[in-house]
């Protein structure tokens, strides 16, 4: 039997779909190595529209994902699209109690993948912000990589990691991932 969420759930999927192409950008399906229980991470973040890419492929790839954005966001009426569209909003000043709340959520859930961009800002930064290996690293959940290929108008998944003994060892990983797609990630923060 088809329940209303599931019919919602369809329609969203092909409105994602028609966006994608309204915009002229297309996208990989999901890896075989996705897991229900990740943290994802996009690089890089030129725009707004990338929050708009990637709140939709969620929405086209019916996967149980929260984007995490900037709390500044979550004002009425755009609190509550951002919401139903899987947005979680985050307070950049609290940072730890950020990331224990996160992980919380993944000890309490079956299901749960974080998407968030470690530039944390659409301007060009010197350094990326650590707190999605925190959370991968508590949570014991994989780091899978996003790219939002400019270039080709492509959003491409790169691969998977799942975090080790040090940050220094994984963000050496991740960043070789991403340079193979020919992207450099800027240094840590």
């Amino acid at each position: 039997m088809v329940t209303i969420t599931d019919t919602f759930s369809i329609l969203l999927s092909r409105v994602g779909k028609v966006l994608y192409w309204v915009m002229g950008w297309t996208y990989d399906p999901l890896p075989d190595y996705w897991d229900n229980k990740s943290v994802v991470i996009g690089f890089p973040h030129t725009t707004n529209m990338d929050t708009v890419r990637a709140l939709t492929y969620i929405k086209l790839a019916r996967v149980n994902a929260r984007l995490l954005v900037k709390s500044t966001w979550f004002f009425f009426p755009m609190s509550l699209l951002l919401k139903g569209l899987g947005g979680l909003p985050v307070k950049r000043d609290k940072a730890r109690g950020f990331v224990d709340s996160v992980v919380h959520e993944f000890n309490s859930r079956d299901e749960l993948a974080v998407a968030l961009v470690p530039e944390g800002t659409r301007k060009e930064v010197a350094a990326i912000k650590t707190g999605f290996w925190y959370i991968a690293k508590g949570a014991d959940v994989p780091i899978i990589c996003w790219y939002l290929d400019n270039t080709a108008k492509r959003t491409r998944w790169l691969g998977k990691i799942h975090p080790g003994n040090t940050l220094e060892e994984d963000l050496e990983k991740i960043r070789e991932i991403y340079k193979k797609a020919g992207f450099s990630i800027p240094g840590e923060a």
